[in-house]
């Protein structure tokens, strides 16, 4: 693919992750980078600072602003300049094709929003670099300075991925992928692999062990090593235990669910649409690879069909799928078919009709960034203005805060220790179940209330608004008022 094309996917990518920070989640990485915050509720121990480099990051990008509007700006820039890399990297290699290079803007237009700045980005960027380095680390002579160079380098980007994201352990898995794949290029055989391993074959799967082994260096060790499995569990709800947590929080529901219960309809159908047809592709190929009938790498189609897997297993598992999706839509290196663009070979009502999509595309692009609010932090979703009131006019006792809304009240007002964030791996599945009951039998609400003395509650009134029965039950007590109200967010107070 040439620069200039990969640079028309990369303004693409660039100009659709241009919107307000949407995940609310940003918040509390801040305030975790700033003091390391703690709820007053009970924490799950040991506490695991995964985070860390991530968090220690954005709040750099966000304090070159000198307002919080300046702020925000600068890591929605920043989360666009991050997703336009990713996707730069993963299409680096492929071939350029004019049509599909349109299907690509048109998919990366539809799932936009998509492209939220969390940590999962800096783990893509990883991917990317993995992938562009591994085939050819794991194929070079030892003792190459260049090879020495790049082992170094992997591994530190490894030591740093321990501590950025809980996603750490898919750069050694990819590595075993390619690793795996390399040996089978050489014999093209499972069976007959004993009789290939030499010292460059030893050294390299010493190389993916090791890879395995970072988490170790750093100060959590085994805990931080063991991490991604937790994790794992309270995605798909392995043990009884993390049931709760696969089912309740909402990014880890699957499309499946979404598209039966008919949120994001259009969305929904297309992440299965695509997963299936992924899974049915890959599993075609790797039949055909190991029945000698193909003869090709492996390791894409391997991570094809794994992150296939999860984006049906949770919708927030698509950001991982969309970059090697199109890495196929462009990579015609498998099948036949030549790719460059012969303008006296095409018919120009095609060209046309591309054409006009790509307006009409870049036309709601441009009516969307005007309906967008220029703090560039999405109102419905944070207490902007009622966290303001709430700094001038403090409270007594304890707070309880909707969990979205917690990360962006201990980066705003530290001093008003919240009841909850999106940090949900802090907090045992008893708690998180017991505070969504609350939602439905505002009595467990008011016997708790009273025992851990709060006497000040904000809820939101719009996005993800489940408190209303709560709200509705406190008021009619007499006991609660309302003190606040915009209209995203009411805050009560115990008289």
């Amino acid at each position: 693919m040439k620069l200039a094309n990969r640079l028309i996917l990369f303004l693409a990518v660039f100009l659709f992750a241009i919107f307000p920070l949407t995940d609310t989640d940003i918040w509390f990485h801040l305030a975790c980078a700033k003091n390391w915050v703690v709820t007053w509720t009970p924490v799950r121990a040991p506490v695991i600072h995964v985070h860390e480099y991530f968090q220690q990051l954005v709040l750099s990008v966000y304090q070159m602003g000198e307002t919080q509007k300046a702020g925000a700006f600068a890591l929605v820039i920043f989360k666009a300049l991050l997703w336009g890399g990713v996707f730069a990297l993963f299409l680096k290699n492929t071939k350029f094709n004019f049509y599909k290079c349109v299907f690509a803007i048109i998919l990366l237009f539809i799932f936009r929003f998509q492209f939220e700045i969390r940590p999962v980005v800096l783990s893509l960027i990883f991917l990317g670099i993995y992938g562009n380095l591994l085939p050819k680390f794991f194929e070079t002579p030892l003792w190459n300075f260049r090879r020495i160079l790049t082992a170094i380098f992997i591994l530190v980007i490894q030591f740093i991925w321990c501590k950025t994201q809980g996603l750490f352990i898919l750069g050694p898995v990819f590595s075993l992928i390619v690793l795996f794949d390399k040996f089978l290029q050489k014999n093209n055989s499972i069976i007959d692999l004993r009789n290939l391993i030499n010292l460059n074959d030893s050294l390299n799967f010493g190389f993916v062990v090791l890879l395995f082994a970072m988490p170790l260096l750093h100060s959590e060790d085994l805990g931080l090593w063991l991490y991604p499995f937790g994790l794992l569990n309270r995605l798909v709800g392995i043990s009884d235990s993390a049931v709760i947590f696969a089912k309740e929080i909402a990014e880890n529901r699957s499309p499946l669910t979404l598209l039966i219960s008919g949120e994001n309809a259009l969305q929904s159908l297309l992440m299965v649409m695509l997963s299936f047809g992924a899974i049915f592709v890959s599993i075609k190929i790797l039949i055909l690879k190991f029945s000698k009938k193909l003869n090709f790498e492996i390791s894409k189609f391997i991570w094809f069909l794994l992150t296939a897997i999860l984006t049906l297993i949770a919708e927030r598992n698509f950001v991982l799928f969309l970059p090697i999706l199109l890495y196929f839509i462009f990579d015609f290196q498998f099948v036949n078919v030549h790719s460059k663009l012969n303008v006296s070979k095409i018919q120009w009502s095609k060209i046309l009709v591309c054409t006009v999509a790509m307006s009409f595309i870049f036309g709601l692009w441009i009516q969307s960034i005007l309906k967008y609010d220029t703090t560039m932090i999405s109102k419905q979703r944070v207490p902007i203005d009622a966290s303001q009131w709430m700094i001038q006019n403090p409270h007594q006792g304890k707070l309880f805060n909707d969990d979205r809304a917690g990360g962006y009240l201990a980066f705003v007002n530290p001093q008003d220790s919240i009841y909850i964030d999106g940090r949900f791996i802090l907090k045992t599945s008893a708690f998180f179940e017991r505070y969504l009951s609350y939602s439905k039998t505002p009595e467990k609400f008011f016997a708790d209330s009273k025992k851990q003395k709060i006497d000040r509650a904000i809820f939101p009134l719009q996005y993800y608004a489940r408190w209303n029965l709560l709200i509705q039950k406190l008021l009619e007590t007499h006991e609660w008022k309302v003190v606040y109200r915009d209209e995203f967010f009411v805050v009560l107070d115990k008289e």
